[in-house]
């Protein structure tokens, strides 16, 4: 019988971290296995053999160690499976051999894990859960069979694309997980834990045109003059809808984290956070009217979307649920003939934007750009004087 401990061996330097260790025991054969992974002494359990919290601002830290030690363990059974069945015998250091050769080769499942926990460590939510959901069909794809990055190929990811299509799977969203598993490859690459094969060169990673989702002025015209019950959840829609459209199509991840005190000196200041980059918005009379109904809102927030503190992330998107579900009937009472949701919002602005002749270069074609990146590199050399005045101008048509 094979058995793996997790023990925590102190620095020899006082005030350092220490070193975790594994010891592989077999035949009463005992073998070493140093990780990489560095705690305190009041962060080990030793009853228990785990990491605990014992400092706020290591939280970050010890939930990656704890991550690591729950991969390296994993891993280490693996290995002695494997073992168990492809040999007759084997020693303690055929487990050490096989665990550091295949670290130096990782599997794509536990390398894009690795990847998605750095991601969520770096405070980037959603990208870490656009990886996940890439992850889970790639999965779903090998029926849970883990593959080793210098095993992944054309012909195995031409597989891939050809079981997504099997279940209509929409063409953007093939792209959309081949670019992420693309990117993890290249940075497994980067690392050189595995040797560029282009694998994904003849699958596609390109964007399509998606159906029109912008609908015309008068249509948020009729949206704006809709009578609802004061205080519904379909009002409360409604509000977002518009607010979003008012302040150039502001997402709903945006509007949810924006604070009160970005608004000074009527201009609301945030920085996006899916790229980043800070915008300025003058504040306008219909802005304010929408925020002035939940003037009892009494959080740090802008607007009543996350109402308490803890699981801000799952407050939002329970919001946007909600918000989506209820404009489906507002746009049926608006006599709205597509899917309305609060992206329709931003993709209206900037076709609107269009329509009114204002310059591409200040609305950078909206929702025209094959990447958003593009859009953004446009917003940037901007006067945000000009994009105020575009925003101004879309506004007064609504009166």
């Amino acid at each position: 019988m094979t058995t793996v401990k997790v023990k925590f061996r102190p620095s020899t330097v006082v005030n350092r971290p220490g070193s975790i260790i594994y010891l592989v025991t077999r035949h009463r054969v005992v073998r070493q296995i140093t990780s990489d992974c560095k705690v305190f002494p009041e962060e080990w359990d030793e009853r228990q053999s785990k990491v605990v919290l014992a400092h706020k601002e290591r939280t970050n830290a010890i939930l990656s160690v704890a991550h690591r030690l729950s991969n390296d363990m994993e891993h280490l059974n693996e290995v002695i499976d494997r073992l168990n069945h492809t040999e007759t015998d084997f020693t303690t250091d055929d487990v050490v051999r096989c665990f550091y050769e295949s670290d130096t080769n990782p599997s794509l499942f536990r390398f894009m894990e690795d990847v998605i926990t750095h991601l969520k460590h770096l405070g980037r939510e959603r990208t870490s859960e656009t990886y996940t959901t890439a992850l889970r069909s790639f999965m779903h794809f090998r029926n849970g069979e883990d593959v080793y990055l210098n095993e992944m190929d054309s012909e195995l990811i031409m597989e891939y694309q050809a079981y997504l299509k099997s279940r209509h799977v929409s063409l953007n969203t093939i792209s959309f997980y081949n670019r992420i598993l693309r990117a993890v490859y290249n940075r497994a690459v980067e690392k050189d834990l595995a040797v560029q094969r282009y694998p994904f060169r003849h699958v596609y990673t390109g964007v399509c045109k998606t159906v029109k989702r912008a609908i015309p002025l008068e249509a948020i015209r009729r949206i704006k003059e809709l009578s609802l019950p004061p205080d519904s959840s379909l009002d409360f829609a409604r509000n977002m809808f518009l607010f979003s459209f008012y302040t150039r199509g502001m997402s709903f991840v945006d509007m949810a984290y924006a604070r009160k005190t970005d608004l000074k000196n009527g201009v609301l200041s945030y920085c996006r956070r899916k790229t980043g980059q800070r915008l300025y918005i003058r504040w306008e009379k219909c802005m304010q009217d929408i925020v002035g109904k939940y003037a009892e809102n009494n959080t740090e927030y802008l607007l009543p979307i996350i109402k308490r503190p803890g699981n801000e992330r799952r407050q939002y998107r329970n919001t946007l649920r909600l918000v989506n579900n209820n404009l489906k009937m507002v746009a049926i009472m608006a006599d709205i003939q597509i899917n309305l949701t609060m992206y329709v919002s931003r993709h209206s602005w900037a076709s609107i934007a269009r329509s009114q002749n204002i310059p591409l270069s200040i609305i950078s074609e909206g929702m025209g750009h094959d990447s958003e990146t593009t859009t953004q590199i446009y917003l940037a050399s901007l006067d945000n004087a000009s994009i105020d005045n575009a925003n101004g101008l879309i506004l007064k048509k609504l009166h």
